[in-house]
Parts: C-alpha cells; structure tokens; sequence
C-alpha cells in the first residue's frame, strides 16, 4: 500500500478541513510550493492536491497550483469542481496524472458514460480518472459535502465499474480532519462488495499504525494530510513506507 501525502488549498493557503467544513478549517503557515519541495526533498514524487475553491466553483487556484507543480518532476493526483468532461480533457492534457471527478458523476447520470467513451476508454480509467466518494454513515455526499444523494453506496460502486472505473477516492467524512483514526469498517465494507477494486483511503489517519490497519485490508493507497501538518506521521517514515512498499512488489 502506497502513501499519497495530500495538501488542499484554499484561497491560495495550505489549509486542512474538519469534517469539510469551510468555517472549521485550519491554515498552515507554509505555501504549496514549499510543501512540494518538502516532499520531493524525501524522495516523495507522488502528491495529491484538492483546490477547495475549485469545489465550490471557483477555480482562481487552478493556475496556481500549475505553475506550482509543472516546474518540478512530481506527479498530481488533482481535484475540485471538475464538472465537465473538457475540464477533465484539459486537466490531463495539462499534465496531471490523475483527474478527480466527484459531484457531477453523481447529478448528472451521463457524465460518466460520456467520460469513459469520450476521454479514457474502459481499459485506462482506472490510470487517468479517479472517482470520489464522499461518505457520511454510508450516504453519498456531494458538493463539497452539502447535499446528500439517494443513489446506494453500493450501487454506485456498481455503476462506476461497470463502465470501466476501478480506482476510487473513499472520504470518510466522520474521520476526516479529526486524527482520530480511518474509516476502516466503512472500506472493508466497499472492498467486501469489490474485491478488485482499486480504493484510495482519505480521512482520519493518525498513525502508522492506521496505515498498517488499512494495508490489513488490502486498500490500494491512503491519502495522509492532516497527520502530517500535525507532526502525528513525519515525511521521513512516508518515504520509509512507500520503499518498502514498491520493494515488496
């Protein structure tokens, strides 16, 4: 299991959410490009980036967190507010490794269809697209986790890879900015139901004992943010990980 060290930016700030909520956050006193440095200081080349104003439809980040990562050799995993199948089209064709697309693969029952025939073709989405889900007591959340969606957890899942996507980004939203441990029960649940499926478990982790327990039950990758800023998982025992990772493949 591969450590994806995240950053979510708001307003141009490093910032981390607490259970997404844009009046509940903390800011960091270090910019984006220092973060990267950081990062790719220790051997990291692997980075996940959520540009919280993108979520709300306000994308006055997206040349600032390009003009960031195309002078270093890292790869993007990048979301926020990709609501259209040309934003996704451009995002990759800009260089991002890989797209997140959440809210409008969830209200608008096309979008994906129209993706997988359109941008990536049924055997390579799962390597360019990343579909999120955001869950709270397993309900579906959208739109930067203010609506709910009647649509069954596991039925999306169906959905998704029937069409050809296999890797997706599960949030927690119970854990998620809270150090308190990750939402386990929640993706053995999803892993239960989809063996095959590729998961990316985002929210609550505190320790590397929480990234051993979700290696246990055999997630693709995590996303580590908050534990990081907050000195619980240092960078130097995410390098550590991540070599011992790729030496056991």
């Amino acid at each position: 299991m591969y450590v994806i060290p995240a950053i979510d930016i708001l307003d141009k700030k490093v910032v981390r959410l607490r259970e997404g909520k844009y009046d509940d956050k903390t800011v960091y006193n270090v910019s984006l490009e220092e973060m990267l440095e950081k990062y790719i200081s220790y051997g990291t080349n692997f980075i996940h980036i959520i540009d919280l104003n993108g979520a709300k439809g306000d994308f006055s980040n997206q040349q600032y967190v390009l003009e960031a990562v195309k002078k270093l050799d890292i790869k993007v995993q990048y979301g926020g507010g990709i609501r259209s199948i040309n934003k996704v089209k451009e995002l990759l064709a800009l260089g991002f490794h890989r797209v997140i697309v959440g809210t409008q693969a969830i209200t608008d029952p096309t979008f994906l269809e129209k993706l997988s025939k359109e941008v990536c073709g049924q055997i390579q989405c799962s390597d360019q697209v990343v579909i999120a889900i955001d869950v709270l007591d397993e309900v579906i959340k959208y739109s930067g986790w203010m609506e709910s969606s009647p649509v069954k957890l596991m039925d999306y899942i169906d959905r998704c890879t029937n069409l050809g996507f296999f890797r997706f980004l599960c949030t927690d939203i119970d854990k998620d900015g809270k150090l308190a441990g990750s939402g386990v029960e929640l993706y053995k649940k999803l892993l239960d139901h989809k063996p095959f499926i590729k998961l990316i478990a985002s929210g609550g982790v505190s320790s590397i004992k929480d990234l051993e327990d979700l290696k246990q039950i055999k997630c693709e990758s995590a996303v580590v943010g908050k534990a990081i800023y907050e000195g619980k998982v240092t960078v130097e025992e995410i390098k550590q990980w991540n070599l011992q990772s790729l030496a056991a493949l």
